[in-house]
């Protein structure tokens, strides 16, 4: 048997119907897989490479757009979140520090991932043809396997805890279930 009560009660506080909230889960599950998708169009058939000149200006302008989107998704997951009650037992100091230091966990990860891949290791340089020297092996990547994806995804835990969002926290579980399916996708 499984407990579901706290399921329950999060629920009581997340309008799933609410038009900012779907926008929100719309962006989270469209961003990982129009990159997969464009990312392996271009592997296939090197459009953009030759739209663009150059597998690196290609690369590049990918990069801009997946870094739009990104911005766009965050736009949407914290406005969802300010549209949406504040769960009482996390709006205090311990949940909000807390999700300070979670958040703060999430960028190192995030930060040192870009530093060790560079910005064409970072956005699918390699389905542009742009390979690497070799595999990256230090830090994040010693530590956790997809830190990019995992880092953005404490980044939004740490968002939700400080807000003290329940649809903050749901958003980020649809966040985690998305990077899940891009890393079955991807491997």
């Amino acid at each position: 048997q499984v407990d579901v009560t706290a399921m329950v009660q999060l629920f009581g506080y997340v309008d799933v119907t609410d038009s900012g909230f779907v926008a929100a889960v719309f962006s989270i599950a469209f961003n990982p897989l129009f990159w997969n998708v464009v990312a392996r169009w271009e592997h296939k058939t090197r459009a953009l490479s030759r739209v663009f000149g150059s597998p690196r200006a290609a690369c590049y302008c990918l990069g801009a757009v997946i870094l739009l989107l990104n911005g766009v998704r965050s736009h949407c997951f914290t406005e969802a979140m300010k549209s949406q009650p504040k769960l009482e037992g996390l709006d205090c100091h311990w949940a909000y520090y807390s999700g300070l230091a979670i958040l703060a966990v999430g960028t190192l990860f995030v930060i040192s991932s870009f530093l060790a891949l560079g910005f064409i290791g970072t956005f699918l340089g390699d389905y542009f043809g742009i390979l690497m020297e070799a595999k990256v092996t230090s830090f994040p990547f010693n530590v956790l396997d997809n830190p990019m994806y995992w880092g953005s995804t404490s980044i939004y835990l740490g968002w939700s805890l400080m807000h003290a969002s329940p649809a903050g926290l749901l958003l980020t579980a649809v966040v985690a279930i998305s990077y899940t399916i891009a890393v079955l996708y991807e491997g």
